[in-house]
């Protein structure tokens, strides 16, 4: 497995990924006005590492460095449970320069428990526009 830096030839797989991941695993949403082009939204910014394995993509973090804040973690459903959320999760904590921060959806328990089981804590509850969600952070 190996964790390195978005180039540009990442973007057309990535927004695929993207699509799917969230197709996938937040099926409480409605998918219905999803688009590739999200990724670039989503991730504008923001500093993106990518998962690759035997030169695949497999998954992808992005992070606003300065705010020490993971905003997106996913990886590809036919590689949940490889250890590429592991990997980039390692990634991102290590570069994190005080405690570290993210929202997670209140209905994604298995996110929740995949943050928790690295060492992420509950600190309050929220609403977006996306619906409710938990603060979580991650203390060095």
């Amino acid at each position: 497995m190996k964790i390195r830096p978005f180039t540009e030839d990442d973007r057309p797989f990535l927004r695929t990924l993207f699509l799917a991941a969230r197709k996938s695993s937040w099926t409480w949403r409605d998918d219905s006005e999803w688009q590739l082009e999200d990724f670039d939204r989503v991730t504008l910014g923001e500093k993106v590492l990518v998962a690759e394995e035997d030169g695949h993509r497999i998954g992808f973090a992005a992070v606003l460095d300065r705010d020490n804040f993971l905003h997106s973690l996913f990886i590809d459903p036919n590689h949940q449970g490889s250890g590429a959320g592991s990997a980039l999760l390692q990634a991102v904590q290590s570069g994190f320069t005080s405690t570290g921060a993210l929202k997670c959806q209140t209905e994604n328990l298995r996110a929740q428990s995949f943050y928790k089981k690295h060492g992420w804590r509950v600190v309050a509850q929220g609403q977006s526009e996306q619906g409710e969600y938990l603060l979580m952070h991650y203390v060095l």
